[in-house]
């Protein structure tokens, strides 16, 4: 397996698209045959929300967006399914990309599986975690790791393609409270569902738990070198990155239909 560990973008905000086109373009290798299996761990360089594709086919959308950068939150969209989440540099991204002929078949178990071993290192830390919705979460899915039933500390997404598969796990270690305002925003202007309630932590959980010591814990038993990225990925990775830009909608600019344009997304 091999390992990378570390953001590639820096904190301008122009760059941040560069860290889901990196994704994209790790099971885009995978599927060709050129990779076999990757993990990623990266802590954010700056406050961002990201959108799901079908986020971006709603007529609120280019509200949601101008909601997300009106709060300091720079939106960008993702190649894996779900729903809008935020996060800062106090959460934790891990992406994690096979090459698997049989991809398809195995989604419900790889979100058994993944819930199963986040639940397990955060008992370790002290967190009593489970796997299971949470009523109003953002981006809502039967297999969230949450807390007591009621705070979603995990939200993870798949994508697969011919021959691979993409997992990809959001850990929120901190800054709940930075991040239920904008997200309540959000799903205003999407009209979704939600709860700012629902909005949870580890260090919420367990005060004093930091991103190193999670970090730490979620990479105990492996016995992983980091890597840096191959030139190639990340080139592709730089092709693919305008995929997840959103482009800046004036309300001047906005008609009845607030979605993006078919080329724009």
């Amino acid at each position: 397996m091999t390992f990378h560990r570390g953001a590639v973008a820096g904190p301008d905000p122009a760059e941040q698209a560069l860290e889901l086109a990196l994704a994209h373009a790790l099971v885009r290798r995978a599927g060709a045959g050129e990779l076999d299996e990757v993990l990623r761990i990266h802590r954010p360089t700056r406050p961002v929300v990201v959108f799901g594709r079908r986020d971006t086919r709603l007529p609120g959308f280019a509200g949601a967006a101008a909601a997300a950068r009106a709060a300091g939150f720079e939106p960008l969209v993702r190649a894996t399914g779900g729903r809008a989440v935020a996060y800062t540099d106090a959460s934790l991204v891990i992406d994690h990309v096979r090459h698997d002929v049989d991809a398809q078949a195995g989604q419900e178990r790889r979100f058994a599986e993944f819930g199963d071993r986040f639940v397990s290192v955060f008992a370790g830390l002290g967190v009593r975690a489970q796997v299971g919705a949470v009523p109003g979460e953002y981006c809502p899915g039967a297999h969230s790791v949450n807390a007591r039933g009621v705070v979603k500390l995990v939200g993870t997404s798949q994508r697969v393609v011919r021959n691979a598969w993409l997992f990809s796990s959001l850990v929120v270690v901190g800054d709940e409270e930075r991040l239920r305002p904008v997200l309540t925003e959000v799903y205003r202007h999407l009209g979704q569902e939600f709860d700012a309630a629902s909005v949870g932590s580890l260090s919420g959980e367990v005060p004093g738990l930091d991103v190193d010591t999670v970090e730490t814990a979620l990479l105990s038993g492996l016995d992983l070198a980091p890597a840096p990225v191959d030139d190639r990925t990340l080139a592709l990775a730089h092709e693919l990155s305008d995929a997840s830009r959103v482009p800046v909608v004036t309300l001047s600019e906005r008609g009845p239909d607030t979605r993006l344009a078919e080329g724009q997304r």
